[in-house]
């Protein structure tokens, strides 16, 4: 017999792959989410977006792979304004999506091209250590709306083992949990990155860690403020932190998928 099916459809930005769920009923618990997203047994991702509404529109109700909850998530902002667009729920142009951490605009072109998004404002974290094996460095601490912890030099990052969450020191600095990127400058407002996402473990692409690594990168040298390309593993990403302190990142988002899913069989295992 049959289990409880629920529609999804499956999208990335820069490889950062996510669920989106347009109308799940009730409780959207760790446990869904972790089974979703196992890439083995069930849908696979690194994270699952519900679609829901809030006195100012559409709501992008987040979790990480683990099911845990994030207050944002800059990639999957993308991925949730592409199915909006897609499914007739919004036109292109400017649109505002709530988050956990408060409303973003996002602009849809037409045509399918990139899709740039309002990250809000940055600001200061505390500062803390990573460590990588036996390699250390000092890392600067940002919020983009979740804490983000950027080595703006970690040359050669692609040597770095990140199958494990790095160390930070203090531990007591994030006790929820920090998304650590690790930079290699490449030349001119140009840099590469890699990053361990809270929840989830290494990712082709963070969003927000983008957005704060190309932050870090400008606050340290003391840069102009103006649009840094940032090299993920999965892409392409451009980050303008603006004279009023907001950032607008702007990159692909792409659908590749649909269908259902038994819930009642992701339980099963």
């Amino acid at each position: 017999m049959a289990g409880r099916s629920v529609a999804f459809v499956k999208g990335h930005g820069t490889e950062n792959d996510f669920i989106v769920l347009p109308d799940f009923d009730g409780e959207l618990d760790g446990s869904v989410v972790r089974a979703l997203c196992d890439r083995h047994a069930g849908i696979g991702a690194d994270g699952v977006l519900r679609v829901t509404r809030d006195d100012a529109g559409y709501f992008m109700e987040y979790r990480n792979a683990d099911g845990s909850v994030a207050e944002t998530c800059g990639n999957g902002i993308r991925v949730f304004a592409r199915y909006l667009e897609h499914a007739g729920l919004i036109g292109t142009g400017p649109t505002t999506i709530g988050t956990r951490s408060g409303p973003r605009e996002v602009v849809v072109p037409p045509g399918g091209g990139d899709i740039s998004v309002d990250m809000g404002t940055a600001t200061r974290l505390e500062d803390a250590e990573v460590s990588i094996g036996t390699s250390s460095w000092k890392a600067s601490g940002w919020s983009m709306g979740n804490p983000h912890l950027v080595v703006v030099d970690a040359t050669p990052i692609e040597s770095l083992d990140l199958s494990h969450a790095p160390a930070v020191d203090p531990p007591s600095a994030y006790p929820d949990g920090v998304n650590v990127e690790l930079v290699e400058p490449l030349g001119e407002r140009h840099v590469r990155m890699r990053v361990f996402e809270r929840g989830v473990g290494e990712t082709r692409s963070c969003g927000s860690g983008a957005c704060a690594a190309a932050v870090a990168v400008m606050d340290v040298t003391g840069g102009l403020r103006a649009p840094y390309v940032v090299d993920v593993l999965g892409g392409r990403l451009v980050v303008d932190w603006r004279g009023d302190g907001t950032v607008v990142m702007t990159g692909p988002a792409v659908l590749v998928g649909a269908g259902t899913v038994d819930l009642d069989a992701l339980a099963a295992g």
